[in-house]
């Protein structure tokens, strides 16, 4: 039995590759298709409707939802900080080292840093304004497209969270961990348009870019452990 499920391995890795690799296509091409629509202006209408659903219809400057709520989001929203990011990424390399995975380690710390770059050069290349029709209810420093708390909390959780699921032998532990750090991406990115601070389409550009980078960054790894370039999963 256990020889038949190691001679299957090669076909299953080459399986998992192919829907990485189209999945990461799809996820590209999503970028892409938002990105045009947003320079066409096609997406003016949603992306103001989508953002004053957030408002009060009397007044545009009051968020909906208890008072407790816009605080809730400013706390929710710096989880996607460069800040915040930085501080979790080093936490858990930290860890990888100690449990003697540098490899895998130095890995993370190449995505999580090359994912800023990209996230800054988008925005540097789009150049698009920040929501205008009402009042911020963050401080914001930087352009609109795509949303960088999107893009960096898509690679950096999604990133960790497939490294810790990986390490896991329970399938169970494995979901736990791949479902939280999608929430957090989720949570992250929703807190950006409920302050106001982001248009939908930047938020769901982030995610698009960002989950495609962790993905491909996964997938890279993956292919390393499987040839015995990186510390196994299992390994101590």
């Amino acid at each position: 039995m256990n020889s038949h499920l190691t001679a299957q391995e090669p076909t299953i890795q080459r399986r998992t590759a192919m829907a990485s690799v189209l999945t990461i296509a799809g996820l590209v091409f999503a970028f892409g298709f938002i990105a045009q629509e947003v320079a066409q202006g096609r997406t003016s209408t949603f992306d103001r409707q989508a953002i004053l659903a957030f408002r009060a219809s009397t007044d545009p400057a009051v968020l909906i939802g208890p008072e407790w709520l816009p605080e809730a989001a400013r706390d929710a929203t710096s989880l996607g900080s460069i800040v915040v990011v930085g501080i979790i990424t080093l936490a858990v390399a930290g860890y990888l080292f100690l449990a003697g995975k540098p490899a895998v380690a130095w890995l993370m710390l190449i995505a999580v840093a090359g994912g800023i770059a990209v996230s800054d050069l988008l925005k540097f290349a789009f150049g698009r304004a920040r929501p205008d029709f009402v009042t911020h209810a963050a401080r914001v420093f930087t352009t609109s497209f795509p949303s960088g708390h999107a893009t960096l909390s898509a690679i950096t959780y999604l990133t960790i969270g497939a490294i810790l699921a990986r390490s896991q032998p329970s399938s169970a532990v494995s979901l736990y961990f791949m479902s939280l750090a999608a929430f957090l991406t989720v949570v992250i990115g929703v807190s950006r348009i409920y302050l106001g601070v982001h248009y939908p389409t930047d938020v769901l550009a982030g995610w698009c870019i960002g989950a495609a980078w962790a993905l491909g960054c996964w997938t890279i790894m993956t292919r390393f452990q499987n040839l015995g370039q990186v510390e196994p999963p299992s390994a101590s």
